[in-house]
């Protein structure tokens, strides 16, 4: 089987065809790989199953037929709307199916001379930061079917093919593989450490005796509302604010501080302790509050790992340090303009995806022209 594998993946079997020829079929696998790829951008931030039901509109329910499911055609054909009930498809699909066909295209053409197997790692790897990033950009999570799964791809295929890591020996790749992967993961979370000591609370003046809501699911600001899930992901997190008066169901207290950690089980009104299942409603006073924040995610982490596992830790540290100043001139662009604040949260999983394609096919020619 392994001596099989080798003739499939043989340059010179490849050479046979014309090179062109091969340019087209990874384009047009590609396209398909992409739709597959917007399948798993939808279903799997929700939780739900990539493989049933099958391709179906979301708001009618219809279920799609192969004719009506074919690359980049069917968007375009019908005017990126449903067939059956006529509700638009987000163009997104057709953008994730054509960038998927082009990555596939990319690779080809800047490894398929020299390595097929190498052109077909790479793609793959491509697939995995596309659908990443999309999840990101929209639900500001990374599933761990992605950055787990992808760790675990990395690590073989730097084992079977250790030139991803100019290496000469099997176990030489799966090293450098390992190296990359610690090297990803160690600096986005001491990042992360750092940023959450620096950056981690966000304080909030209010008009005076605003009323705060500490609803089930979310908490009630004067003019926004947030989820719970947005502000607790660690233990240490927590609410704290001074109040004027703070109203339960059953009773009521006046001018004490109040620390709400959801993550920890406590509600601490004045020096009383209470379990937050005991808590249905929390009216609060206060002219200010405390949230907790978060520089950057666990999923940044563990993306990184999976990145660092297929690019090493040169390709991490180049990442890391192009996609921070990619990031921060994006986030400055977009608060001139006004289309975000200071605040709010951005998705870095994007910039990382973005510098490590730059690493693959553009990195150690940088690199060079840098450090010559």
């Amino acid at each position: 089987m392994f001596m099989s594998v080798n003739a499939i993946f043989n340059t010179h079997n490849w050479s046979l065809v014309p090179f062109h020829f091969w340019s087209l079929v990874f384009f047009c696998f590609g396209c398909v790989v992409g739709s597959f790829l917007n399948v798993c951008i939808h279903r799997l931030p929700r939780g739900m199953s990539i493989v049933t039901p099958r391709s179906h509109c979301p708001h009618c329910k219809y279920s799609i037929p192969w004719w009506l499911n074919i690359p980049l055609v069917t968007w375009l054909a019908v005017r990126g709307r449903c067939q059956n009930c006529g509700a638009p498809i987000s163009a997104r699909y057709f953008i994730v199916e054509l960038l998927t066909g082009s990555s596939f295209l990319g690779c080809w053409q800047a490894f398929g001379r020299s390595s097929a197997v190498l052109a077909v790692v790479y793609a793959i790897f491509l697939s995995g930061l596309i659908a990443a990033s999309f999840i990101d950009f929209e639900h500001f999570i990374i599933p761990d079917e992605i950055t787990l799964g992808g760790a675990v791809v990395g690590f073989g295929a730097s084992f079977f093919l250790p030139a991803m890591h100019d290496a000469n020996t099997l176990g030489q790749g799966l090293v450098r593989s390992a190296l990359g992967a610690l090297a990803g993961a160690g600096t986005i979370y001491g990042i992360l450490r750092l940023g959450k000591l620096l950056f981690g609370k966000q304080r909030l003046k209010l008009p005076p005796n605003s009323k705060v809501i500490f609803g089930e699911t979310s908490l009630h600001l004067p003019d926004k509302e947030i989820a719970y899930e947005d502000l607790f992901y660690r233990k240490s997190d927590a609410i704290v604010l001074h109040a004027r008066t703070v109203e339960l169901i059953d009773r009521g207290y006046a001018d004490v501080g109040v620390r709400v950690a959801l993550k920890a089980g406590l509600v601490q009104i004045g020096e009383e302790q209470i379990n937050p299942e005991g808590v249905a409603y929390l009216e609060a006073e206060c002219g200010e509050i405390v949230l907790p924040r978060e520089a950057m995610g666990l999923g940044d982490v563990k993306f990184m790992a999976a990145i660092g596992a297929f690019i090493g830790w040169q390709g991490v540290l180049f990442s890391l340090m192009l996609s921070s100043m990619i990031g921060a001139a994006v986030g400055v662009a977009l608060i001139i303009l006004r289309r975000r604040a200071w605040s709010s949260r951005m998705p870095y999983g994007p910039y990382i995806a973005v510098t490590a394609a730059i690493w693959i096919f553009l990195g150690k020619k940088i690199v060079q022209l840098v450090f010559p």
